[in-house]
């Protein structure tokens, strides 16, 4: 017997998470097949297989078997193509004719309850009725029987009975109706699974196609996926680094937000690391490719994207549930009811008042509500399943740069070492940096004009890779930079308090003369405390930061915030994480905005992406969507979701009543079926004003931090909000009794 091959086979027609379940139990089922993993959003199965036993053509009627197709490369799109044109057609026709009839006939049972409209309902004969429940219903009535063969109850089973009761006592308007319901929950359900989709598609559309490798002294450009390991790529400023690999030659500015999500870039030279993805914005590179293709790590972004969305614990819907367990006791009260009393009437009235729409409108009509509702205040909710998980979490990761904080370094910190005001030690700096690309640069010219500072036009100007800047400012040599202009023997004493502060130091030389420090940092939003005390309050027992971030800047802010943290972290290790606390048992929030989040949003229980700053990748893999920038709308997710939930369980508790009531009142022969199937529309009228209050929810009163971001060095003198110590003229040292770092948030 040959080893297992891995085999991946395309599946089309999949819409819903039950799909993937159908798709997965037909493939496990062929000899030969050791492991199926099907993918709904990026419509594909992967297969551990003995070829011996099992080959591809098996393997694609197993997938028609259970009513989808894997069409063979090359006809992908003309399969996909034929199939999508027939259902864009047939679908929206099919819909409008039910929503036509269903509007006309809810009118007409109305008017039957109250003793109307019988003219009405004779106009139209019953062929057209009954072809339109099967026309219309087709594809419930399929899972519904799909469902069965695997001896499962769906919440569908319970309606589909109702439909059939209907239908036998000539009941075909409340048939439609009902089946015009469940129709609404499958579009619904589709459009969710759609959005799901462009997560891996945006995510590949990011990977460089194209790779500029040396191959016999030459320089060739290739696709991506003919680099080899070990070859040597050259990357030219502004472009994308296609490979993992190790810079050989050259040096560049490496913004890695793609990956480790921070945002000030960072320096890379001979020996250090690159990843796939990222962008060299200033500087060229000779890079020796170690990962290549799906190796890399942001190739292992698009599997994990694919892998979480796939093997995400499917959340059943109340109605599932409740259905599992209210079906066996209609049935066995019908068969009660038809063992002592014989007559047919009072079985089909005991069935079409147990099936009433309520069941399904329980719980998504209060869904829609809150959707709506969270829609207004800028939250985007993917599916009322989300909020059911939401309203059980009680851990929430969360991601530093974009998310907790605003995503852009500011100046922070403005330290004049001579006898050089503030003002002047900014405007020599910005003038210094006027014609520099680095973000850096675009911080320190940014501070300048909110200071309504007067720049100079250097008369000279040099952009030094790695380094900094070089100018000749009113005939002066300025030079801006990194530790690596200082020189030689200089030490300046409040770089370590600085930098244990998480701040990115810039040194400003005037004709080799050491004249001051800038400190940069990206600045937490000020209604990030309040908020993250709020989540608290709601039942979230634990809240802990996932950042690519080094150690002291993730620690700094942490304990700003009197929360956990881990640091250093690759998209790897976030997913990993949340992974350890599903394993826990916990309920999982993750909430980021950029690539290196997307694995980690998908995989959590619940992703909340920060949609204005963040990325698409990130929208569209997590689940719920903050539309503005402000942290106070997480706790307002938060109580929509636990309101809504007790809104649910009202719903389903008045049904139950309902029904129960009615039950008893048709097995005993004092409800005729036709006013049974006129009555449903009671419980459903119930919950319709019940739901609708979730439209009016109330917004949390969360406040903006009352105290400023510290500073984090005491100053005894300052002529501006952002300065700090003041040095005695001509020192390079901070004195000691300024040294003191600030305690106070």
């Amino acid at each position: 017997m040959t080893s297992p091959q891995t085999i991946e086979i395309p599946v089309k027609g999949m819409d819903c998470a039950e799909c993937t379940v159908h798709v997965q139990q037909a493939l496990s089922a062929v000899p030969g097949v050791k492991q199926a993993q099907v993918f709904l959003t990026s419509e594909k199965a992967i297969l551990q297989v003995d070829t011996d036993l099992a080959d591809l053509p098996t393997l694609r009627k197993a997938v028609e078997s259970a009513g989808y197709t894997s069409p063979v490369e090359g006809q992908v799109k003309e399969g996909t193509t034929a199939s999508n044109t027939f259902g864009n057609i047939t679908r929206p026709i099919l819909t409008i004719f039910a929503l036509v009839f269903s509007v006309v006939l809810l009118i007409v049972v109305a008017g039957e309850w109250l003793g109307l409209l019988d003219t009405v309902t004779d106009f139209i004969p019953w062929p057209i009725g009954y072809a339109l429940v099967l026309l219309t219903g087709y594809p419930i009535f399929l899972n519904v029987i799909r469902a069965a063969l695997r001896r499962q109850i769906i919440s569908h089973t319970l309606m589909t009975l109702g439909v059939i009761a209907a239908l036998v006592i000539g009941q075909w308007p409340t048939a439609v109706i009902n089946v015009f319901f469940m129709r609404v929950g499958e579009y619904a359900e589709e459009f969710t699974t759609e959005r799901s989709r462009r997560a891996v598609k945006n995510l590949t559309a990011m990977a460089p196609q194209t790779a500029r490798v040396e191959r016999e002294g030459k320089e060739q450009e290739i696709p991506v996926a003919q680099v080899r390991v070990d070859e040597v790529v050259i990357v030219r400023p502004g472009e994308k680094i296609p490979v993992d690999g190790v810079v050989v030659g050259g040096q560049a500015t490496i913004n890695q937000a793609a990956i480790t999500g921070e945002s000030i870039p960072v320096e890379a030279e001979v020996g250090a690391s690159v990843f796939a993805a990222t962008v060299a914005q200033l500087g060229g590179l000779r890079v020796q490719a170690k990962r290549v293709g799906a190796d890399t790590t942001f190739g292992r972004v698009i599997k994990m994207v694919e892998e979480a969305e796939a093997h995400r614990a499917d959340v059943q819907r109340v109605a599932d549930k409740f259905s599992a367990y209210f079906l066996p006791v209609v049935l066995g009260i019908a068969a009660v009811t038809f063992i002592i009393s014989r007559n047919p009437l009072s079985v089909a009235a005991v069935l079409v008042v147990a099936c009433s729409c309520s069941f399904a409108l329980a719980t998504p009509i209060a869904m829609l509500a809150s959707i709506g509702a969270g829609a207004k205040r800028g939250l985007l909710i993917k599916g009322g399943r989300y909020l059911e998980l939401l309203d059980k979490a009680d851990v929430v990761l969360v991601d530093k740069t974009g998310t907790l904080t605003i995503g852009r370094p500011q100046l922070t910190n403005i330290v004049p070492l001579t006898t050089l005001s503030t003002a002047e030690l900014l405007a020599l700096a910005a003038s210094a940096e006027r014609y520099s690309e680095h973000p850096l640069a675009e911080t320190v010219r940014l501070a300048a004009q909110q200071q309504q500072l007067t720049l100079t036009e250097p008369e000279q100007f040099e952009a030094v890779p790695g380094i900094g800047v070089k100018a000749t400012v009113r005939g002066t040599q300025v030079t801006v930079g990194n530790y690596r202009i200082l020189p030689a023997a200089t030490t300046v004493a409040l770089s370590a308090a600085l930098e244990e502060q998480g701040k990115t130091l810039l040194y400003v030389l005037q004709d080799d003369l050491l004249v001051g420090v800038l400190g940069a940092a990206d600045t937490l939003r000020p209604e990030v405390p309040a908020a993250l005390e709020a989540i608290r309050v709601q039942g979230v027992k634990q809240v802990q930061l996932l950042t690519g971030d080094n150690e002291r800047t993730a620690k700094a802010l942490a304990e700003q915030l009197a929360i956990s943290y881990r640091a250093n972290l690759l998209p790897e290790d976030k997913i990993r994480v949340v992974k350890e606390y599903q394993a826990k048992g916990h309920t999982v929030v993750m909430i980021g905005d950029g690539v290196n989040d997307a694995p980690a949003l998908a995989q959590a229980d619940v992703g909340i992406a920060m949609g204005v700053a963040g990325t698409d990748v990130a929208i569209e893999a997590a689940h719920m969507v903050i539309m503005r920038e402000d942290w106070r709308l997480v706790p307002e997710v938060f109580s929509i979701a636990h309101r809504t939930l007790r809104i649910v369980k009202m719903n389903f508790g008045f049904t139950m009543l309902y029904n129960l009531v009615g039950l008893g009142l048709a097995a005993f022969g004092l409800l005729p079926p036709v006013v049974a199937a006129a009555a449903q529309s009671l419980p459903d009228l119930g919950i319709l004003a019940n739901s609708s209050r979730l439209l009016k929810q109330r917004s949390l009163e969360i406040p903006y931090a009352s105290l400023p971001i510290s500073h984090d060095i005491e100053t005894t003198s300052s002529s501006c909000a952002c300065c700090v110590p003041t040095i005695a003229p001509g020192s390079n040292h901070l004195s000691a009794s300024n040294r003191k770092i600030s305690k106070e948030i």
